[in-house]
């Protein structure tokens, strides 16, 4: 019997719209669906898809047994997050291993802090694995803006609101034109970072980047707020141009 394929198909940053013809074509062909979901919840990538799916297709929700209830940097984390991957894994493999294609659904570019990387290291040399890269939520946050991201040799320096403060603003500090993803419960935190690194007044805020809940402000005018953990914070570059 020939094996199956694993897909991880990259949807882009929420707009249907943006994803690639590519991953359109699998996704509407697919007879088993994977996606990735906080327990309770419908999945932020498998509302991307509502409508899409054909009416037989099997979908398997792949529900993460912590998200913010453990520190990141506390053990029991990883020790969760290593078995539920080794766990669907499995179940992925096994489907693969009858014959079935599977198609992973994957929010923004699965190489790209994207829980399929996970899934993807521990398929390899198991079943063939095939990915369809997006448009990244960041390039989709920038464009919000209405402002050019980056000019000349300005350098792009992507960081995380889940680094401690004084890395953010030290790497803040060096940066030319910057991305901060995963800000979240973060927010204030980014906020002093960009303070202390002189950049405030160039960072934007942008929530839900191509989605109807879209909206891009600047940072300074934000306020104390709650903002969706994948907001994205744009600091543009000021490089060389003619």
């Amino acid at each position: 019997m020939t094996c199956g394929t694993i897909h991880g198909v990259g949807l882009g940053p929420g707009d249907p719209e943006l994803m690639s013809v590519r991953a359109d074509r699998l996704l509407r062909g697919a007879r088993h669906v994977a996606y990735f979901r906080k327990a309770g919840r419908p999945g932020r990538a498998r509302g991307i898809v509502n409508g899409m799916l054909r009416p037989d297709a099997i979908e398997f929700a792949m529900e993460y047994p912590v998200t913010t209830e453990i520190a990141l940097d506390d053990p029991a984390y990883n020790q969760a997050l290593s078995g539920f991957y080794t766990e669907v894994t499995a179940h992925l493999v096994a489907l693969a291993q009858t014959g079935e294609d599977v198609v992973v659904l994957c929010e923004g570019d699965p190489f790209f802090y994207g829980s399929f990387m996970h899934l993807h290291a521990r398929l390899q040399g198991r079943v063939p694995v095939h990915v369809v890269p997006a448009i990244t939520g960041m390039s989709a946050a920038w464009t919000v803006t209405g402002i050019p991201v980056t000019w000349g040799d300005d350098v792009l320096t992507v960081l995380l609101g889940t680094m401690s403060e004084l890395d953010l603003a030290r790497r803040m500090s060096d940066a030319d034109a910057i991305v901060v993803m995963k800000v979240g419960r973060n927010l204030p935190k980014v906020r002093r970072a960009l303070e202390l690194a002189g950049k405030l007044d160039r960072a934007w805020l942008v929530e839900c980047a191509s989605m109807e809940a879209e909206r891009a402000i600047p940072l300074a005018e934000a306020g104390e707020r709650t903002v969706p953990y994948f907001s994205i914070v744009i600091v543009h570059g000021q490089g060389r141009r003619p």
